[in-house]
């Protein structure tokens, strides 16, 4: 949790602390009663004078898909357990979506990083900004039409944070999916402007969903998942689908057509964006491999060394285990190294360092075999010059492990 996240909290604490019973007893009678009152309305939704809300019931009477998405990630928060999407490989276990394994045949994740959160504040941020909003929006342009949005723009956004943010990031959560459904209500609003609707949105259901945005607002400004570009991507899928099938959503709901359309649209548009990312590659993993080889062979050798220095062993032995053992491991790595493809930008640095240290490393131990077989004082000292310039290298990618 950021600081200024942390210190909104304290500062609503303390409101509630330095409250007179009295304030905090007409605090939560407002808070029950707005509980009952939509409790009361989900179960009876025939009893209402609100012209607003009957609307909205005639054109769908019963919504569906936000009840859905928010029972979909609080039983996937609930389903994590102890493991907190905070430590990066919990995240990525969880389904969160980690380039490497991503854009590596795992392309679900795009959709699944959506139900991961960061905690519980996490969550309930992200139903404050999907539920109130969404039981309006599902019924003004129908079911499909939401879902497609919903989904569109959170598997959108998902794309966008593997183009933007670095290949070993872990990002995860829904705000670009919400995102893309307050854009949908901006096309709505722009619509409705254009259209006039025959009845308004009533001011007190304006002023509830502005709080809840306000929630989810203020955490994402603070928090940073899924990264902020990614977040106007969703937004911006959101509003360009909202013009799309929200255009007459004022007098009727929208054709199933326009939401097919919708669809198919953003599914082309991902797969084009997704084509140029297959195949990303973390190059960490092959930095530990590289060391584990390094350690093992130097650590043989210094055995064999040891016991050539007690004459327990010969000068050839060490030949030996240099010919057949420490170089064809040496360029065993380098092989697998060389052959690893999509490594990202931000790893080029690393790859280069690895190849510098192959280089020398591998000249090092040839000139160390040479001067072991011809007893060359000389040669032993360039072989071990050349192992201190590969050492350089090699301890510039040891401390990213």
């Amino acid at each position: 949790m950021s600081t200024q996240l942390f210190a909104l909290l304290v500062l609503a604490g303390a409101a509630i602390y330095f409250m007179t019973p009295e304030e905090r007893g007409r605090l939560t009678g407002l808070a029950l009663g707005w509980l009952r009152g939509t409790v009361r309305n989900f179960l009876h939704p025939t009893e209402s004078v609100d012209p607003f809300a009957d609307l909205l019931r005639a054109r769908t009477r019963w919504v569906i898909v936000t009840p859905l998405l928010v029972t979909l990630h609080v039983l996937g928060f609930m389903m994590s357990g102890a493991a907190s999407a905070a430590d990066p490989q919990a995240a990525i276990e969880l389904g969160a979506n980690f380039a490497p394994r991503t854009t590596n045949g795992e392309w679900l994740r795009l959709f699944t990083s959506t139900f991961v959160h960061g905690g519980f504040l996490h969550l309930l941020a992200t139903v404050a900004g999907l539920l109130p909003l969404g039981l309006i929006l599902e019924r003004t342009v129908g079911r499909l039409a939401f879902a497609a949005v919903y989904i569109s723009a959170g598997v959108l956004a998902s794309l966008v944070s593997l183009w933007t943010i670095s290949a070993t990031s872990v990002t995860y959560g829904a705000s670009g999916a919400v995102f893309g459904i307050y854009g949908l209500l901006i096309a709505s609003a722009i619509w409705a402007i254009v259209q006039r609707p025959p009845v308004p949105i009533p001011l007190l259901t304006a002023q509830q969903v502005a709080a809840t945005a306000a929630v989810f607002l203020l955490y994402n400004l603070f928090t940073d998942h899924l990264g902020g570009q990614a977040e106007l991507a969703g937004f911006g899928a959101g509003l360009a689908g909202g013009l799309l099938i929200a255009k007459d959503a004022t007098l009727e709901k929208p054709s199933l057509l326009r939401a097919a359309m919708l669809t198919g649209a953003a599914a082309v548009l991902a797969m084009a964006a997704a084509i140029p990312l297959r195949g990303i590659n973390d190059f960490r993993p092959q930095i530990a491999y590289i060391v584990a080889v390094e350690q093992r062979t130097a650590s043989a050798y210094d055995d064999a060394v040891g016991e050539f220095t007690l004459g327990r062993v010969p000068a050839k032995r060490l030949v030996q285990l240099i010919d057949r053992t420490i170089l064809p491991e040496l360029q065993g790595v380098r092989a697998r190294v060389s052959a690893l493809r999509g490594v990202p930008r931000e790893q080029a640095p690393l790859v280069e360092a690895a190849e510098a240290y192959f280089k020398l490393r591998e000249q090092s131990w040839r000139r160390r075999k040479e001067g072991l077989v011809g007893s060359s004082n000389k040669i032993l000292r360039e072989a071990e010059r050349t192992e201190q310039a590969a050492l350089e290298a090699f301890r510039k990618i040891q401390p990213l492990t």
